[in-house]
């Protein structure tokens, strides 16, 4: 028989949020957590182990979700409501076992494009960047020196599934200035000082564009590595926009120089 869980004191259900709520935990368990139907098929489609689900028939429907070898326990929507991020995750939680990238993991396209992002604090902003980079067919996205945890549910969350499809890997900025240099990928930061305008960049060919915070930008050893410096303009009173933003504008500017040179 199934276990059913009515009680948030249950074992199982502390371990879920631990695993939710602490990056310690999700370390030493080897274990994250993703929510919702779309973000758990896509998480199975792309390789992912699923060890445990916490389903909610009043949510999910009567029909039991299924995972290869994974456990299932069925929750009360009491329960579900109080270990559920967000509403409207369609009653499925999964635990997962986590992969750990590296850069020799990722398969560069003739053309590469790469997002580099450095110390970005916000796992909301990486996850949001991530699903560009999706749209965008990108190579691979690359957190260096990362302030972040790159299996906090925020970030897997603003993802909406691009976290499983896109190649995400932490390391550090030397490390990505040489693998990016050996692969022979242009070296694009974006920066206020000593720059040109985005659309005046070739990004035809293999490319990395570099984002740093939005509080200090990069540091120099970015700006001393980059094949060119480059901006967005910026018409109003700000002088910078939300780092996912850019790295979209940025990213979806190379998509249209190589549809573009495509065509011609």
């Amino acid at each position: 028989m199934m276990e059913v869980i009515t009680s948030a004191q249950n074992p199982k259900i502390k371990r879920l949020l631990e695993l939710q709520q602490k990056s310690q935990e999700r370390r030493k368990s080897g274990l994250f957590v993703v929510e919702g139907r779309r973000e758990i098929e896509r998480c199975i489609n792309n390789g992912y182990v699923v060890d445990t689900l916490f389903w909610c028939p009043e949510i999910f429907g009567l029909e039991e979700p299924h995972a290869d070898g994974a456990r299932v326990f069925q929750v009360s929507a009491d329960i579900y409501n109080k270990v559920a991020y967000r509403g409207g995750t369609e009653g499925v939680i999964a635990e997962v076992v986590a992969r750990q990238f590296t850069l020799d993991d990722i398969k560069l396209q003739e053309r590469a494009l790469v997002v580099v992002m450095e110390s970005v604090e916000k796992p909301g902003n990486v996850g949001a960047v991530l699903r560009s980079a999706d749209a965008a067919n990108a190579d691979a996205v690359i957190v260096c020196d990362p302030l972040t945890d790159l299996y906090n549910p925020n970030l897997i969350r603003a993802s909406v599934g691009a976290f499983f499809s896109v190649p995400c890997v932490a390391c550090t900025s030397e490390e990505c200035i040489r693998w990016l240099k050996d692969h022979g990928v242009q070296i694009l930061t974006a920066q206020l000082q000593d720059s040109c305008f985005y659309y005046e960049a070739d990004m035809c060919r293999s490319t990395a564009i570099v984002m740093g915070t939005e509080a200090t930008g990069l540091t120099d050893k970015w700006r001393e590595a980059a094949d060119a410096h480059i901006r967005i303009p910026m018409l109003g009173c700000g002088d910078s926009l939300n780092v996912s933003v850019s790295a979209a504008i940025l990213m979806f500017e190379a998509v249209r120089q190589r549809y573009t040179f495509r065509k011609r």
